[in-house]
């Protein structure tokens, strides 16, 4: 029992020292925590004191530097303005300057047009005097010379009039004369006129064959590539050509129109190449034109080389014998020239056989008598004689050329040979259905409008296309202006009027075209 009691003795003795134990620790930790407390207490004071003390400080600088930038700022502006108001002075004191020299440059000109009123009033009244003085000058003229004829003015008119008077009845006499023949040729020309114009209602047939090449193409696109952009490849085609090509009215065709069969022929190869090709342009148009005229002159010459070696006739010159193969492209009154002239050799062959006469002779003159229907028409002249010079031009005989002068009667037939060819001309082409009139008429005009155009200066070629109802007129650029081109159309119009007049309406078309090329390598 004591032990027990002295054990709960011993447990509160310990409980109460534990407890004491603890408030006094409890204490001494409250102490040291007020302090503590108090310390950080008075820290936070002071540094909240240093960091008042140092917003005022900071709001101080701040204030002085942004003070100090608006004063720059102000500063700055002021200057800004004051630069301004410089130059502003200075653009016033230019434009016052230009508009007193305008001032004085109106004055000067205003004292040049008084000046100028005054000089002309000066010559005016001179002029005035002058004609008072030469006025008075013819009057006291007059007098002197109505003193010396012993006659007055009326009287002297009188006297002319009377000796003009027998003048003017012989000159009227003459004029009405002169008239007089002019009805008659006139009335013969409108005559021969009325006859052809039949005879071409009658011929409108063939002439629309011998004038016009129908060729088809491999297509419709065709058509596109020959007009090209703006219609320039077509142009190129017909100013290099001098042919008209009609490319719209005839599906899967184009029509080649032009009275010269081997322009005609020119433009069919090249058209023929171009769509073998399928290339088409300006530059490659005339190089395909350039050597196909070189291709269609060697055939010219196989041509004329053929025939002569079917007739037997030896040693003719290259370029007669590329004139006779042009005749295989020419046709009069719708008869071939080449089978006409090979014909009138046979026919003049046999009759100078028949005879005794010389058969080579008679052959080659037959066939060279018509040569000058392939010369080209810049040659002026009678068909016969410019044939007969071109012949003797490259060394034929001297019995040749006068049996081609004399086959249409040009110089009177003064050997065997002229009559024989003379008559073989004459039964080639009479015989029945050979020929068909109104072709050689035809021809001459379109022949006769070329040389018209090719007459003025600056001109290169002119064509005469759809029938002789336009002229094609192609100018050097380099030579003739565009103003130069208006009126060269009117003068070729005017003397088309003057010198063809019963032609009826042509047009003029003066072509100008600049080109330049350059070769890319």
């Amino acid at each position: 029992m004591e032990i027990v009691i002295a054990a709960v003795v011993g447990l509160l003795v310990g409980g109460i020292g534990i407890f004491l134990f603890k408030k006094i620790q409890d204490d001494a930790k409250k102490k040291s925590a007020k302090v503590e407390a108090e310390r950080i207490i008075n820290r936070a004071k002071s540094e909240s004191t240093k960091i008042d003390k140092d917003s005022k400080n900071r709001a101080k600088d701040f204030e002085a530097r942004a003070r100090k930038n608006v004063e720059a700022e102000i500063q700055k502006q002021k200057s800004q303005l004051k630069n301004k108001e410089s130059q502003l002075e200075r653009k016033l004191k230019e434009t016052d300057d230009q508009l007193k020299q305008k001032l004085d440059e109106n004055d000067r000109y205003i004292q040049n047009l008084k000046s100028r009123e005054e000089k002309i009033a000066i010559a005016e009244h001179r002029a005035e005097d002058a004609e008072k003085k030469i006025e008075q000058n013819l009057q006291d003229l007059k007098q002197k010379l109505e003193s010396v004829a012993g006659m007055s003015t009326e009287a002297a008119k009188r006297e002319l009039v009377e000796a003009l008077e027998g003048d003017a009845k012989i000159a009227a006499a003459k004029k009405v004369l002169e008239i007089e023949q002019e009805a008659e040729r006139e009335a013969d020309r409108r005559a021969k006129q009325v006859l052809s114009v039949a005879v071409s209602r009658l011929a409108s047939e063939y002439t629309s064959e011998r004038t016009v090449s129908v060729m088809a193409l491999t297509g419709e696109e065709m058509k596109g590539k020959i007009i090209g952009r703006e219609g320039r490849n077509i142009r190129t085609l017909e100013a290099l050509c001098g042919v008209d090509l009609i490319v719209d009215d005839t599906p899967e065709a184009v029509v080649i129109s032009g009275f010269d069969p081997v322009r005609r022929e020119l433009a069919k190869r090249t058209l023929e190449k171009l769509m073998e090709d399928g290339r088409v342009h300006p530059a490659r148009i005339e190089e395909v034109v350039e050597k196909q005229k070189a291709e269609l002159n060697k055939n010219l010459r196989e041509e004329g080389e053929k025939a002569c070696v079917e007739l037997g006739i030896p040693n003719m010159h290259a370029e007669i014998q590329r004139a006779i193969g042009s005749l295989k492209y020419r046709a009069t009154h719708t008869q071939n020239l080449l089978n006409h002239s090979m014909e009138v050799a046979y026919l003049a062959g046999i009759m100078a056989a028949e005879i005794g006469a010389n058969v080579k002779i008679a052959r080659r003159a037959g066939l060279l008598h018509d040569i000058g229907k392939a010369i080209d028409h810049t040659v002026e002249g009678n068909h016969a004689i410019v044939g007969a010079d071109f012949a003797k031009k490259f060394g034929e005989v001297e019995m040749v050329c006068h049996a081609i002068r004399a086959h249409h009667n040009d110089e009177p037939p003064s050997s065997v040979i002229a009559h024989i060819v003379q008559a073989a001309n004459l039964i080639s082409k009479s015989r029945q259905g050979a020929r068909r009139p109104g072709m050689d008429n035809f021809i001459n005009r379109l022949q006769d409008l070329e040389s018209i155009g090719n007459s003025f200066d600056g001109v290169l070629r002119t064509f005469a296309v759809q029938a002789g109802k336009e002229v094609r007129v192609i100018v050097e650029a380099s030579k003739v202006t565009d103003d130069q081109s208006i009126m060269l159309s009117r003068d070729v119009a005017r003397k088309i009027e003057r010198e063809m007049p019963h032609l009826g309406q042509v047009r003029v078309a003066v072509v100008r075209e600049t080109r330049s090329v350059e070769m890319a390598r």
